[in-house]
């Protein structure tokens, strides 16, 4: 059948025209009827019955001599292949016309001689040029068949891993059974707002358009999600609703997401069920609509659910699964709520087990269970409600395995006690006798009587399982009405969205009546996308204004018409359902009788009378007719509905409530769902007495209605379509299966939407694309400044036939195939061209290597010839010296030989002359001694005869002695005799003795050490000796005892002959020793010696060892460095992470601030009239005062309601122990407000007595008040001269200031400290004096009594008479009451502080009690706890009074520090002063001279000089300095004007002033004024960045200013001395710099979000789309028209224009002053957000990623830099942030093929992760044929390479992160006291002081 469809009236007649007839008898044929064929001159058109009978298919054609220019040698062409569907080859020869047969090469090598059909003369197929293949669009190939498609999606799913495709209006989606990082909020942000063909193809592209539409159309939208059984349609739809909820605005809306994605697990629990193509199959379709308010954010949804697969409830095929929920029951059987359900294995009931595969792989039914059941409560059904269901879900299992007893052939009976039937009537609620009556018989109603007939097994078996059906279904429908009201939207909705994830075409072994509904609605919906898909293509011509032409398509209305018209299939359905005795079979017989030979859409199986066949639009499908008759009527028989009504179960009657409604025929669905519908259709009207007829409508007609509200509420909304595509049938990741695709591209209507697209005009181009693409075709005569005419003139030449393109208004429309054509055009020239351009290098190449060698040839000639020149030279020199040398030679010869023969001679004349002279010499020798011979022998002789007489001599000599001697011995002997002679001897023996002792007594020295014997005797000897010596001494008294003496004598002697043994002993054994000693000191040398080399091995290994310590050292040194700065960086890195994180909660407490004052302003604008006395402070103010603490004292009174007043919206999350230590705060601040509202209570009853008590006193004396005046006055005099004193040692120090006097030992020095330690004793000193007045003044008060008024009178008469004039009296009554009220205030003061102290010691006795009453109370309950509880416990109670004794400790401490801090800065001044008075103290000056000179008044103008700098202004006046300074000051007059951070310096000098009034509140309420202004200046002109950088400026120049002047050293090393004047003396506002750096931190944020709105919409136009450098990236040639949809680009950026705007916010932030390194900071935030947002982008967009555009980035971020240096910015960090991209765009440009390629690209993108190279690596695309795609391999290379790398998986950058802010301390030069307020700021009511 074919259809031609008339868009419009052609240019010219139809016979003229080429067009296509296409017949739809064959599938395939229509298929392959999607080809381009040509029309040959002089062939007519053939006749309708011609092409009938041949079935062939006539297409648009070209010219014959373009067909043999496309089918030349090397043409690629598909061919048909059983396996793959389609297999590429190449020609090998050129094809001419009449050619039978194609000489073909496939890719594997295999030559194949192709055979054409001789009738058609059909050629294959062409194949789409190389830089075309893996578009986004597959309708921007250039040859639009079925092959082509399939390799597009192929390679773009095998090869790039991306999953979604354009196809026109239909984005398909292939499912990678595989997780991808595609999905995440960095997409969506990326997505949102872009046009849908701007982007790489993706869900969210689809979900943006129809956001888009429906905000900018005010139409509601549809996405309509088809697709086989788990192809991943219920994925899709998720994430559409996904990105809607993110997009849509508040992240409460996510909730309804959330809450539509916690219903999955219900509805696929009831809904899904396993067959045999998918384990998770959805055997229902829904359509839901996400409802949007006015602002288009979500506020609720709702559900339709369509045609519930009842039958699976009883009946399942092999292989296959009831729906989950029966088998997730069946596993949680043993839980214990489950107990009374009664149930068991899944295989025990019959419902369950017939598939015969109870259990799916990796799928856990009891973890499904909890899941379910989570579910349920998040959506609200209560545990009672889930419990309930769970009653009948197991009661539905009971009921099936209820069995009959046939009686007869027509009745059949329940056995008695049935268990299957007692459990369901259990669980029913029901009587078993009823139900058991009910299930074998039935009711028959006539108008008389009504009978009750019994059934048949079989009759009762087809009931039971009617009723559990009808029971499943109702309960479905009940679960998706409580999902609903979970959905429903409290708001009224202004516009929707609907997701519609509905089956796709269904054909299987078996098809039943759910194939045949499926089916249906899938012919239906591919009617409304063709009309949908016509609709665009004719809005399109429109808009361009082209003619119209004739197009066919497949019309499927016919088939529609074959189901659903009068006496259609379903007609005939219902009517046999009416029949009383109708059966499947009649059905059959009814349909051929109708049907066959009559419609060629219907056949009749050859082997069967119980089927039949429909010719669909995806395939042909045959119905078995067997149960159709029983499904479509859904018979349920009313007694047994009835019964169940009847439970005691609620929830059962629930579920049956709606029958007993009257509903609509168009509302009604096949489950018994009433859909609810957005769309103004009225339903039919329900006449009296319908409700019994319209319970009987069958199911056929109740889907075709329901059909029939669908296709009514698409076509009132835009509809967008997303086909889903299983890739194979085993869910392997990324596997893709050709057969199974290409059956599902057919069946979704994929190929349909390429057939129409191929029909028309397929490839569209703009004028300045097509111009620049096709530039080189043109010649410089044919461009004209007119583009389009220029192209026409082109075309005209290029394309001859004039049909075979279109001009439109913007567009040139092309036929299919004319792209290819002119890129085969253009290839050719380009080829042409680069051989003419290689022919002309080669040549000049040949040439220049000419020149060259011709040139190194003469070079070489003239250095050959040189060198035979030289050596020619060179023999001549060398024949020269040969003859020089010979001749010096021969005359070296011949003087030679004359030396040697004179040397001859001359030796021989020597030799002769010393032979005589030595003969001479030897006879003059012999003589002389001969001479010394005889000298000596004489002389011998004589000596000889000398000897003998002399010895001769000398023995008369002895003779005569020895005679003389015997003489004189005997006179000895006589003489020894006698007494004297003893004696005598004795006297020598006594000193021989003492010899000896001191001999023997160094021996002992000696040898002491050695041997203790010699020591031994050595005492020996001594006591012998003093024995003696006393015997010698009385032998000396005595000579009576000689004789005694004399025997002692020879004792002693014998004794020292014994002594001298021993001492002869002793010298042996010290000889012995000795030799011992050598012996043992030659074994200790040798001992030494070892040691020695002992220790020089020691000291070698020791050297070794202190090497190897060294080097150890050394590693562990350059580790522990490594270390430390790795360290170093991580800290820096967490401090990032700290000080982002910190930064990030300030913007959100920002936006929440800003939120609270917008809802505050709402509820003003509401609430006209406030509620009296309740007055609300402003919020900044009141989040200012709470969330810090200012060092300035407030009350806990004031600070309270503050506190209080704090919004809800702002609570963030806080640590734990800020949140105890504000807890235990606010306690502290009620018990002191309790305190002192307590004390105020008893100082008033005070005040009352005392007011009594005065009344009652009588009058003090006056006399000694007189002198306690006197006294007093005294004291004062005294307090004056001191000050005058030391005034004038303060002006004597200012006058003079040399440094020298200055000087620590100078006498102005020393005269300096006397002074000041004579005043400070004498200050003591009366200090001491006046605490005796004050003790005498209370004890006179204590002592006073009552007395006389007359007496006391009359004393104080005589005192006042003691004074002599009445000025005297005057002023001591004046000082008696000055001196009476201070000693009162002194008193009621330390009252009041023993008061305070009282009630403090009385708090802490309460606090004490308390304390020790909840630690009796936490024993007693830890007592009751077990153990390991008590444990716990008392560890928590540790923890938590741990927690608090730090808290209470951290106050102490930042107490005692702001003291510290205090302190310091009091004695930094008094240092201050001291110095001021060293300066001008004089050397000559002393005490009594200052003394003595005249008391001069303080100088009061001349002491506020020394506090200049400063700005006063009334209190009243703050609010006017706000208003005129900040919120009124227009910063681009400021900043032209004058001087940079001007308002900053203002406010400080105010707040100087008000420092040195030591006013608090003054200097409290400024700051806080100032801050809230600042913000409500932001809030009001956030968005102009003059303002946000002005403000952030003077917010920085004012949190300088605090930091300069605070007093602190760190702040004050580069001031002035005149600055540190200025410095602050009072306030510490440390705390209130805190704040300020807070604000700046919002202010920066702020600045930043400016920058980047202004920037975002230049990005990537600039960066990306323009061609900086033209001619670099000619447009590639993909055709990808803009969507009719889409928004009209607003305007073109380019580079230059991103660089004005930087050169503008650089000149700005410049102007207004701020500083550089903040400025800095703002460029690299720039910087990273134009290169995150490029990346991104690039990433997204597969048309960018080519090597010409990788040149065009390099090119703009060269740029960039340029910038940067001409600015000064390259330190920055701002290139840095552009490395990623410069990355990217290298990645893009390196050589992409060897694994050094791999490991170079590995190297070099450090920067970018692994995913982000990959992705850059499969989006990779070559513009010209000429550049070569990325081999799979070569990506799988990388990714190896990559594995190990420790990266992000995230794709994207975050595009919305800011580096955290960093406010370096940059002080000022300029002197306050010089600044001058112009009188243009309004600011005269501030003077100067």
């Amino acid at each position: 059948m074919t259809s031609v469809v008339l868009l419009g009236k052609p240019e010219r007649e139809i016979p003229k025209l080429p067009y296509e007839i296409v017949y739809t008898n064959t599938r395939d044929m229509e298929i392959c009827s999607m080809e381009i064929e040509p029309i040959l001159p002089g062939k007519e058109i053939p006749t309708a019955s011609e092409s009938a009978e041949n079935l062939c298919c006539w297409r648009y054609g070209m010219e014959i001599d373009v067909l043999e220019y496309m089918y030349v040698k090397y043409a690629r062409v598909w061919i048909p292949d059983p396996e793959e569907v389609w297999k590429s080859a190449e020609l090998l020869k050129d094809y001419k016309p009449g050619d039978k047969v194609l000489q073909l090469r496939l890719e594997e090598g295999k030559d194949l001689e192709y055979s054409l059909d001789p009738k058609t003369k059909e050629l294959p197929p062409l194949r789409n040029p190389d830089i075309l293949v893996g578009e986004n669009d597959l309708t921007a190939l250039s040859y639009l068949h079925e092959p082509a498609v399939l390799h597009n999606l192929k390679v773009r799913f095998i090869d790039s891993k991306l999953i979604y495709t354009y196809c026109g209006i239909v984005l398909v989606a292939i499912n990678p059974y595989e997780q991808l990082p595609i999905y995440g909020e960095d997409i969506i942000n990326a997505y949102s707002g872009q046009n849908m063909g701007d982007m790489d193809p993706h869900i969210f592209a689809v979900a943006e358009e129809a956001y888009k539409q429906m905000a900018r159309d005010e139409r509601n939208q549809s996405i309509i999600v088809s697709g086989e059984s788990g192809a991943g349609k219920t994925v899709s739809a998720k994430y559409a609703m996904r990105y809607f909820a993110t997009v849509s605005g508040s992240a409460s809306e996510a909730n309804v997401e959330e809450k539509v994605l916690a219903s999955n697990p219900i509805m696929e629990s009831i809904g899904n069920a396993k067959t045999t193509r998918n384990d998770n199959s959805s055997r229902f379709g829904k359509y839901i609509e996400i409802g949007f308010d006015k602002r288009y954010r979500i506020i609720g949804a709702n559900m339709r659910t369509y045609l519930l697969e009842k039958s699976r409830v009883v009946f399942q095929a092999e292989e296959e699964r009831n729906y989950h929920i029966f088998y997730q029951l069946c596993a949680s059987a043993a839980l214990p709520e489950f107990k009374t359900l009664r149930l068991g294995s899944a295989n025990y009931f019959h419902y369950t087990k017939q598939g015969g595969s109870p259990v799916i792989d990796g799928v856990d039914d009891a973890k499904e269970m909890v899941n379910t059941r989570q579910a349920c409560t998040l959506l609200g059904i209560s545990d009672s409600y889930q419990m309930g269901i769970f009653r009948i879900l197991a009661g539905i299992l009971h009921l099936g395995n209820v069995e009959f007893a046939s009686r007869d052939s027509d009745s059949c009976t329940v056995p008695p006690k049935h268990e299957p039937l007692i459990i369901f009537c259990d669980l029913m609620g029901v009587e078993y006798e009823e139900m058991a009556h009910w299930l074998c018989h039935r009711k028959l109603a006539t108008a008389t009587e009504t009978y009750i007939k019994p059934i048949s097994k079989l009759h009762a078996i087809n009931a039971r399982d009617a009723l559990a059906k009808h029971i499943y279904a109702n309960l479905f429908n009940w679960i998706v009405d409580h999902v609903n009201k979970a959905l429903h939207a409290t708001v009224k909705q202004h516009s929707f969205i609907g997701v519609l994830d509905i089956y796709g075409f269904e054909t299987f072994e078996i098809n039943s009546f759910e194939q045949f509904c499926i089916n249906y609605a899938n012919e239906k919906l591919q009617q409304q996308f063709n009309m949908h898909v016509f609709k665009l293509e004719q809005e399109e011509y429109m808009k361009e204004q082209i003619p119209w032409t004739l197009i066919d398509f497949y019309d499927n209305q016919p088939c529609i018409n074959l189901i659903e018209a009068k006496m259609g299939i379903l007609d005939l359905l219902d009517e046999e359902c009416k029949m009383p005795k109708g059966s499947d079979d009649s059905w059959a017989q009814k349909l051929y009788n109708t049907h066959l030979n009559k419609c060629a859409l219907f056949e009749k199986p050859r082997l069967s009378n119980k089927a039949f066949i429909i010719k669909h639009f995806a395939d042909k499908v045959e119905y078995q007719c067997e149960g159709f008759l029983e499904k479509n009527k859904d018979t349920v028989y009313e007694e047994q509905i009835k019964v169940l009504k009847s439970s005691k179960f609620k929830l059962l009657p629930e579920l049956f409530q709606d029958e007993e409604k009257v509903l609509s025929p168009t509302s009604a669905t096949p489950s018994g769902r009433v859909p609810l519908s957005r769309m103004p259709i009225k339903p039919a009207k329900a006449r009296p007495g319908q409700a019994s007829k319209e319970h009987k409508k069958t199911v056929g007609h109740q889907f075709r209605n329901s059909l029939h509200l669908l296709m009514e509420t698409l076509n009132a909304t835009t509809p967008h379509y997303v086909r889903c595509i299983k890739p194979n049938d085993f869910k392997f990741p990324f596997t893709f299966d050709e057969k199974r695709a290409v059956q599902q591209l057919r069946a979704c209507g994929v190929l349909e939407t390429i057939r129409i697209s191929a029909a028309g005009f397929p490839s569209r181009w703009t004028y300045q694309e097509f111009f620049s693409r096709y530039r080189v075709l043109m010649k410089q005569r044919d461009v004209l400044g007119d583009r389009k005419q220029t192209c026409k003139n082109v075309l005209e030449k290029l394309i001859q036939d004039k049909d075979k393109y279109q001009f439109g208004k913007t567009k040139i429309f092309f036929r299919a195939g004319q792209v290819a054509y002119l890129e085969k055009i253009r290839a050719d020239k380009l080829r042409a061209a680069c051989i003419r351009i290689q022919k002309t290098i080669r040549g000049w190449l040949m040439r220049k290597k000419y020149v060259r060698m011709r040139k190194a040839a003469i070079t070489i000639q003239r250095h050959v010839r040189g060198y035979q020149a030289r050596c020619y030279a060179k023999f001549l020199r060398r024949t020269r010296a040969a003859i020089t040398i010979q001749k010096f030679q021969r005359m070296y010869v011949v003087r030679k030989r004359y030396q040697c023969m004179r040397d001859a001679t001359i030796a021989l004349q020597a030799l002769l002359r010393g032979y005589m002279v030595r003969n001479k010499y030897q006879m003059m020798l012999r003589e002389h001694k001969s001479v010394v011979i005889q000298k000596h022998v004489r002389g011998w002789l004589a000596r000889r005869r000398y000897g003998r007489t002399l010895r001769a001599i000398v023995y008369l000599q002895c003779c005569y002695r020895r005679m003389m001697a015997k003489r004189e011995l005997k006179k000895l002997k006589i003489e020894a005799r006698s007494v004297e002679r003893y004696k005598k001897l004795h006297i020598g023996l006594e000193n021989k003795i003492m010899q000896l002792q001191r001999k023997i007594d160094e021996q002992n020295k000696e040898y002491k050490s050695l041997l203790e014997k010699m020591s031994s005797l050595e005492i020996t000897y001594s006591t012998e000796t003093e024995k003696l010596r006393s015997d010698v001494e009385r032998l000396r008294m005595s000579e009576e005892e000689a004789k005694n003496a004399t025997n002692r004598v020879i004792s002693l002697q014998e004794e020292i002959a014994k002594l001298r043994r021993e001492l002869h002993q002793t010298q042996s054994e010290k000889k012995s020793i000795e030799e011992w000693a050598d012996k043992y000191k030659h074994e200790t040398e040798q001992l030494v010696s070892e040691l020695k080399e002992q220790n020089s091995l020691l000291k070698t290994e020791k050297e070794e060892l202190n090497r190897r310590i060294h080097d150890q050292a050394r590693e562990i040194t350059e580790s522990m460095e490594k270390k430390l700065v790795e360290e170093t960086k991580q800290l820096e890195l967490d401090l990032n992470d700290e000080r982002l994180r910190y930064q990030n909660l300030l913007n959100e407490f920002s936006r929440l601030e800003e939120r609270y004052d917008d809802l505050k302003d709402e509820m003003n604008l509401m609430v006209s009239i406030p509620k009296p006395g309740h007055k609300r402070t402003d919020s900044t103010h009141s989040s200012n005062e709470s969330e810090y603490t200012f060092s300035s004292e407030i009350t806990e009174a004031e600070d309270l309601p503050l506190r209080m007043e704090e919004p809800s919206e702002k609570k963030a999350p806080l640590d734990m122990s800020l949140f105890l230590k504000l807890q235990k705060r606010v306690s502290e601040l009620e018990q002191e407000k309790q305190s002192l509202q307590d004390e105020l209570d008893r100082k008033e009853e005070q005040a009352l007595r005392a007011k009594a008590k005065e009344e009652e006193r009588p009058p003090i004396r006056g006399a000694e008040l007189e002198y306690e005046s006197l006294k007093r006055q005294e004291l004062e005099s005294e307090n004056k001269k001191l000050k005058n004193e030391l005034n004038e040692l303060q002006k004597a120090l200012t006058e003079t200031r040399a440094p020298e006097v200055t000087a620590p030992g100078a006498p102005a020095y020393r005269v300096l400290l006397d002074q000041l330690t004579s005043v400070s004793e004498e200050l003591e000193v009366r200090k001491e004096e006046v605490l005796i007045l004050r003790s005498q003044l209370v004890s006179q008060k204590e002592a006073i009594q009552p007395k006389n008024t007359m007496t006391d009178a009359t004393i104080l008469l005589e005192d006042v008479q003691k004074m002599k004039d009445k000025g005297e009296i005057a002023q001591a009554y004046i000082g008696l009451k000055e001196t009476n009220r201070l000693l009162e205030s002194q008193l009621q003061s330390q009252k009041k502080s023993h008061e305070n102290e009282l009630e403090s010691l009385r708090g802490e006795i309460q606090s004490l009690k308390e304390e020790n009453n909840r630690q009796q109370q936490l024993l007693a309950q830890n007592l009751q706890l077990p153990p390991e509880a008590r444990i716990e416990a008392s560890l928590q109670h540790e923890i938590t009074r741990l927690t608090n004794e730090n808290l209470d400790l951290m106050e102490q401490l930042e107490k005692q520090d702001k003291t510290v801090r205090k302190l310091k800065k009091q004695l930094k001044v008094f240092a201050k002063k001291i110095g001021e008075l060293e300066v001008g103290q004089m050397e000559n000056i002393s005490p009594g001279q200052i003394i003595d000179e005249p008391i001069r008044p303080v100088n009061i103008p001349r002491k506020e000089k020394d506090f200049q700098g400063m700005l006063e202004y009334k209190k009243e006046d703050e609010q006017k300095l706000v208003k005129n300074l900040i919120l009124e000051l227009k910063p681009r007059g400021v900043a032209v004007n004058l001087i940079p951070g001007l308002p900053a310096y203002i406010l400080f000098m105010c707040v100087r002033h008000a420092d040195y009034l030591n006013d608090d509140q003054k200097v409290r309420s400024l700051l806080t004024s100032t801050i809230n202004g600042i913000k409500k200046v932001l809030k009001k002109r956030g968005d102009d960045f003059e303002t946000v950088s002005f403000w952030l400026s003077n917010t920085c120049r004012f949190l300088h200013c605090l930091k300069q002047y605070s007093g602190e050293e760190g702040f004050m090393k580069h001031n002035t001395p005149r600055q540190n004047e200025h410095c602050l003396t009072n306030f510490d506002l440390a705390e209130y710099r805190q704040v300020l750096s807070d604000l700046a931190i919002q202010i920066y944020q702020q600045l930043v979000r400016v920058l980047e709105n202004i920037l975002q919409p230049m990005i990537v136009s600039g960066m990306l789309e323009h061609e900086t450098i033209q001619g670099v990236s000619g447009v590639k040639p993909t055709g990808l028209r803009k969507r009719t949809s889409s928004i009209a680009d607003e305007g073109t950026y380019t580079l230059d224009s991103i660089i004005r705007q930087l050169n503008s916010f650089h000149s700005v932030m410049c102007q207004h002053g701020m500083d550089p390194e903040l400025i800095k900071q703002v460029v690299k935030q720039m910087f990273y957000i134009i290169g995150a947002v490029t990346l991104n982008n690039l990433l997204l967009r597969k048309d960018m990623c080519s090597w010409s555009k990788g040149m065009q980035i390099r090119y703009n971020v060269s740029q960039l830099e340029e910038w940067l240096r001409d600015k000064n910015l390259m330190n920055s960090g701002a290139k840095e942030t552009l490395e990623p991209l410069i990355q990217a765009a290298q990645l893009l440009q390196v050589k992409k093929k060897t694994d050094e390629d791999a490991e170079a690209i590995c190297s070099m993108c450090n920067a970018l992760t692994t995913a982000q190279i990959v992705k850059v690596l499969n989006l990779y695309t070559p513009v010209n044929e000429f550049e070569e795609r990325v081999l799979v391999s070569f990506i799988r290379t990388i990714q190896v390479r990559l594995r190990d790398r420790k990266d992000s998986p995230q794709l994207l950058m975050d595009a919305k992160h800011i580096f955290p802010v960093t406010f370096p301390f940059n002080p000022s030069s300029l002197a306050l006291e010089t600044i001058q307020i112009p009188a243009s700021l309004g600011l005269g009511f501030i003077s100067r002081v």
